[in-house]
């Protein structure tokens, strides 16, 4: 009877690859099932569609107001994924979220690439299937916004410059494809986020010299041919820009948005030195068991280049982050392949009693996080439609904590790594499909089906638009109705029903629609309300839908707006 010979199917190429593809799985649901996300997954998309409309791909716009916080790289990707695969005017979410699934699945296949050179082909597969499962990459490879295809490039020329780093260090010359690669990373990293990923890997390197006390390593990246590159792929576009805006990019990018991020907690999104740390079980779920054996892989092995170079990979960058006044939960994802890495090491070898049974706990506890924040979401928010996907995360995530922890503790490392993994894949996909049936939280796309089943929305060519709404100005609802939609207030919701267009009036604002509405002499009829809460606002919203009065007079059932 044969046995099952992993080492020969992961072998050379092929562990990457596989990588890759698994990321694919663990994506594939969310961007297929998660409606419309606000803010940011939203105003990229839209910002996006109106570069497809316009044609104009330079000069980055939200409706009428410049969008000039982050470069032209993820608009460009979206553009492109969203031209080949869709029409613009069909303002589905899921083509513009393309590019994020491709960076998760680069990051992944960067991750095994490189590990496999440094550590064995099974560590390798192994860390670049960690990565590419975590909730947090699996989670981002589903929202189209810059996020996932950073970790992508960051980890590409990380993963680059590891191959550099350890070929130096055996004495052999680094191959030109490599370091074609990391620079390339670089380029592509800087076009998505500005300095954010080149911090990253800048961080690594000093914090490699200082630790080697041997900068001679460096002069092998290529420099005479690697900085005009990374400049031949930003400075057209930087060109460009500066020409368009007259700076005003510029002044926007840097004084506007990382400055005030550098300065204090931008946007309310503040957050405490150690926040991080906290969040990693819950991020790096399924595989938070290992989470323990890979912090004690970095320090007993640290005299290792291999585990050396995780190691300054991963702390410098996390620092970095952790003392950032601003926070969110994913700014750290850049540093995850090291630590995916280091937990596929810890295999390698015996794992301790301490990290084993710490590593069980910290699973199981990661495990009922998300069981919670399942049962707390079905309870508030879901529908009798929600309960069976619910039931499936539940279930799901309980069978990778429990049984991966129970294997974990039973000295079987790699299986309990195994079961997790596959466990944990089909609760992420399951918890996608739950938050999808959550409907008071779906508002636009509940409005946008209000608006067609009305016959009212623009698209549709029954009634002029564009539509009007007043309280909801998310970005949600300007993605799925266009970039004309007027973000209003009751006055200007009133004139649109003057003028024979729909309105949508938030309940707070109704008694003075209505007044408006009466000094205008116009009269409509509700034909719909949607119920939900604004999670960006944190606030629940009652928005009523008004269709305006037919242009042959107040006939076809029409009222006066308020008169029942």
């Amino acid at each position: 009877m044969k046995t099952f010979d992993l080492d020969g199917r992961i072998a050379g190429w092929r562990g990457p690859v596989l990588a890759a593809l698994l990321t694919l799985i663990a994506g594939l649901p969310g961007l297929l099932l998660l409606p419309p996300l606000d803010r940011d997954e939203s105003r990229f998309a839209q910002a996006t569609s109106q570069m497809l409309e316009s044609g104009d791909y330079v000069d980055i716009r939200y409706q009428d107001e410049p969008r000039w916080k982050k470069p032209v790289g993820i608009y460009w990707m979206q553009a492109l994924a969203a031209g080949l695969t869709s029409d613009v005017e069909d303002r589905e979410i899921a083509p513009y979220r393309i590019p994020s699934l491709l960076g998760a699945m680069l990051a992944a296949w960067a991750v095994a690439w490189a590990g496999s050179a440094m550590l064995g082909g099974r560590v390798g597969f192994f860390g670049g299937a960690i990565m590419g499962a975590t909730f947090l990459l699996s989670t981002e490879a589903g929202i189209a916004k810059t996020d996932a295809m950073l970790c992508g490039a960051t980890t590409l020329a990380m993963a680059a410059l590891a191959r550099i780093y350890m070929a130096t260090k055996a004495g052999e010359r680094p191959i030109r494809p490599h370091k074609l690669l990391f620079w390339i990373g670089i380029g592509l990293s800087i076009l998505i986020k500005g300095p954010i990923g080149f911090l990253v890997v800048a961080l690594a390197i000093i914090a490699l010299s200082i630790w080697d006390r041997n900068i001679k390593w460096l002069y092998r990246l290529g420099w005479g041919w690697g900085l005009p590159l990374v400049a031949l792929m930003v400075g057209p576009w930087a060109i460009a820009i500066t020409i368009a805006t007259d700076g005003g990019f510029w002044r926007e990018a840097i004084g506007g948005d990382l400055a005030p991020k550098i300065a204090g907690a931008h946007e309310s999104h503040s957050g405490f030195p150690g926040m991080y740390l906290l969040l990693a079980p819950l991020l790096f779920f399924p595989s938070t068991l290992l989470l323990p054996a890979a912090v004690s892989t970095g320090w007993s092995r640290r005299a290792e280049p291999a585990i050396r170079f995780l190691v300054c990979w991963l702390v410098p960058g996390w620092l970095m982050f952790e003392l950032a006044p601003t926070k969110l939960w994913h700014y750290t994802l850049p540093t995850f392949g090291a630590l995916a890495l280091l937990a596929a090491a810890a295999l390698a070898q015996p794992i301790g009693k301490v990290s084993r049974i710490t590593g069980a706990v910290l699973g199981a506890f990661a495990a009922l996080l998300i069981i919670g924040i399942t049962v707390y979401g079905l309870t508030v928010y879901g529908t009798s439609t929600a309960q069976t996907w619910a039931a499936l995360t539940v279930v799901m995530a309980l069978a990778a904590g429990a049984m991966g922890g129970f294997l974990l503790l039973n000295r079987a490392p790699v299986a309990a790594l195994v079961a997790s993994l596959a466990f944990g894949i089909v609760a992420h996909a399951a918890l996608s499909g739950t938050i999808r049936q959550l409907r008071p939280l779906a508002i636009a796309p509940q409005l946008e089906k209000a608006l067609e089943a009305a016959d009212l929305h623009p698209r549709q060519g029954r009634t002029p638009g564009p539509v009007a709404i007043t309280g909801f100005h998310e970005p949600s609802f300007v993605f799925l109705t266009g970039r004309d939609t007027d973000l209003t207030d009751a006055q200007g919701a009133a004139e649109a029903l003057a003028e024979g267009r729909p309105a949508i009036v938030e309940g707070r604002d109704a008694d003075a629609f209505r007044a408006a509405a009466a000094r205008l002499g116009v009269s409509g009829r509700a034909v719909g309300t949607v119920n939900g809460y604004n999670y960006s606002a944190g606030d629940p919203v009652s928005l009523t839908v008004y269709a305006p009065p037919p242009r042959n007079g107040n006939g076809n059932g029409a009222a006066p707006v308020g008169v029942e």
